[in-house]
């Protein structure tokens, strides 16, 4: 859907079109892993592959599900895993990442393919955030973490506190190193790097939608640290631009990765060049010299070797392997008996699993199988055959954010009938409102959603799979809570009896 690689030596931003937030990377020889913040999503921390920092592979989840259990089988929107950082020592993957409500944990792995370990809790306490693991040249170990302001009632400052060298705990209550009050409001995702014998730690501020890259510099780890804005948004369309990870090549160039919020499209990666100026960083370009870049938005692809193929992380599913596609995630952590995939048939069964008594509409239910929108434009189609039990039994395509829309065959009263439902301000609770559209021809429905410029979708029907039928009127996505809209399937119940009817979803394609 998005070819960052333009083919001729240049690329141009994002070079991932998704809401893959809060990145950081790291170099391992000639490859580059990249991890992002996944919230409640399930299976969560995701890392992309690349050999030229521009053409991205999804190549599997770190978290297969989310710790504690129970408390993550029901949704949490906006909770869970925020903003990780991944680094490579001595042999070994380390990935640390903060869960505001319950502290910073690690999980690592000798392959980058896993299996990874089950998190331990390296730092407990509320309002713990945005890691960053240092292993200095002496041999000591430390762990930079900012605060969220919404658990633990102060934000904007950086802390840095000694861990034993294994990684696993933390030593000490830790020091301020950075206060960003004055001039540096909402100061938060600090990443550690050494060069030159000066300390760094970029960090952004301002706020995600408006805010700039900082970097803090000093010769001793503990500061004082001085402070320089080395990328804003400048002249250029890249709102706050900021948060991200310096990685350099192997033959020795500088280049940092970060986001910008994009609203309902999530908060998608971008990547600029990064050059040094009297030991300070200057990240994007600086017309005017004054060491403070702006984004790029086309530019020389770095050098790294053979042309690679042109790639994005994967988006369409024919559902005709053991597992689905990796670009699918849950609401919540999944159980076992929610879906499976029917390889001789190139099917995934959808069981219209029980709604929680407590959910108002589907903002609170776990068994949504979800991805990220995967460009500014596309258009998403699926075919399914729908094999209903009992009265109020549900299978469909659904855009999800606050506010959703989803279409959906119905089993009402013996029949089949086709719904869609529109749901503004799901994230407060409020009721769906469902338009009905007939009745359905058969068992088999072929559903579609077109994704257009400003979020704007436009949904569809068939039941032959060449004739579709436009619904009328438009709905316009909205993002979640931190996060992208997103597109998926489902398959609910409202009764429960001892079985339950499915959907089998013959393919997903996007196009």
């Amino acid at each position: 859907m998005w070819a960052p690689d333009n083919g001729d030596g240049t690329f141009k931003n994002p070079v991932i079109n998704a809401d893959y937030s809060d990145p950081d990377a790291v170099r391992v020889g000639s490859d580059f892993y990249l991890v992002s913040s996944s919230f409640n999503m399930a299976p969560g921390l995701p890392i992309l592959h690349s050999k030229d920092l521009v053409n991205w592979t999804l190549i599997g989840h770190a978290l297969p599900r989310q710790i504690p259990f129970d408390h993550f089988s029901k949704v949490q929107h906006g909770n869970g895993v925020w903003a990780p950082a991944i680094r490579y020592h001595k042999q070994e993957f380390y990935i640390y990442y903060p869960d505001p409500d319950f502290g910073i944990y690690m999980t690592k792995a000798a392959s980058i393919k896993g299996p990874w370990s089950d998190p331990v809790l390296v730092a407990g306490g509320s309002g713990l955030i945005d890691p960053c693991p240092f292993w200095d040249e002496d041999g000591k170990a430390y762990l930079a973490h900012a605060y969220a302001g919404s658990r633990a009632g102060i934000k904007s400052i950086v802390v840095l506190k000694r861990m034993n060298i294994e990684g696993t705990k933390v030593l000490d209550a830790g020091t301020i190193v950075f206060d960003g009050h004055d001039q540096d409001p909402t100061l938060e995702g600090p990443k550690m790097y050494k060069r030159n014998g000066y300390y760094y730690i970029p960090a952004p501020a301002g706020g995600v939608a408006t805010g700039w890259q900082l970097a803090l510099r000093s010769k001793n780890i503990y500061g004082p640290y001085e402070r320089k804005v080395v990328m804003d948004q400048g002249s250029s369309r890249v709102n706050g631009p900021h948060q991200g990870a310096w990685v350099n090549t192997a033959g020795g160039e500088d280049w940092f990765l970060h986001f910008r919020d994009k609203g309902a499209y999530g908060r998608v990666v971008h990547l600029q060049p990064m050059k040094w100026r009297n030991d300070w960083p200057v990240i994007g370009e600086d017309a005017d010299g004054d060491g403070k870049g702006t984004p790029v938005s086309i530019y020389k692809k770095p050098t790294t070797g053979p042309a690679q193929p042109r790639v994005n992380p994967v988006e369409s599913d024919e559902f005709d392997t053991v597992q689905p596609g990796l670009q699918w995630q849950w609401q919540a952590n999944p159980m076992a008996y929610w879906a499976h995939t029917n390889v001789s048939a190139g099917t995934m069964r959808l069981f219209a699993v029980r709604v929680p008594d407590s959910t108002h509409n589907y903002w609170d239910v776990p068994n949504l199988l979800l991805q990220k929108f995967p460009a500014d434009e596309f258009t998403a189609t699926t075919k399914l055959t729908f094999k209903p039990r009992l009265q109020g039994d549900r299978a469909g395509l659904i855009v999800m954010g606050m506010d959703y829309a989803q279409l959906s065959l119905v089993y009402r009263d013996s029949i089949i009938y086709l719904e869609q439902g529109v749901c503004k301000q799901a994230d407060k609770g409020k009721k769906e409102a469902l338009t009905s559209l007939g009745t359905a021809t058969g068992k088999d429905a072929w559903l579609r959603v077109k994704v257009m410029p400003g979020a704007k979708c436009k949904f569809s029907y068939s039941y032959n799979g060449n004739d579709y039928t436009d619904i009328p009127g438009e709905f316009t996505a909205r993002e979640g809570r931190w996060v992208g809209a997103k597109v998926g399937l489902f398959a609910t119940g409202v009764q429960q009896s001892n079985d339950a009817g499915w959907a089998d979803v013959d393919w997903f394609r996007i196009e």
